[in-house]
């Protein structure tokens, strides 16, 4: 089976309350999660909600990795989304889980664009 895209969705959950409401901490730790994993950074964009928690968004040539953060209840959900063979999203996946300090994280593969094989 083949796929065009392999994304991870990750459910984080007891994670360190003060790293889930932090954008400085989470924007340089998707950031360097993204260069670590070998995706090419294109742009991002994060955003610190009041009273508390943050979403952010790091547009890769390959796709893209996005969180969403409720410090409130220690949770965090996490999409890593790559195209291709060569970026390893798993790696980004685990730097994320030890920077969040998730005591209790769920990860979820889909494969995207699954392409049937055409007869010739």
């Amino acid at each position: 089976m083949n796929a065009l895209g392999r994304h991870l969705l990750l459910d984080l959950k007891d994670c360190n309350r003060e790293v889930l409401n932090d954008l400085t901490l989470l924007r340089d730790a998707t950031l360097f999660a993204a260069q670590r994993a070998g995706a090419t950074v294109l742009k991002e964009y994060f955003h610190q909600f009041a009273p508390q928690g943050v979403s952010g968004a790091v547009i890769i040539a390959e796709s893209h990795l996005s969180l969403h953060t409720w410090p409130e209840h220690g949770y965090a959900a996490i999409d890593i989304f790559t195209c291709g063979d060569t970026v390893r999203a798993d790696v980004a996946a685990e730097l994320l889980i030890e920077k969040l300090e998730s005591k209790d994280p769920a990860i979820m593969e889909i494969k995207r664009g699954v392409l049937v094989a055409q007869p010739v």
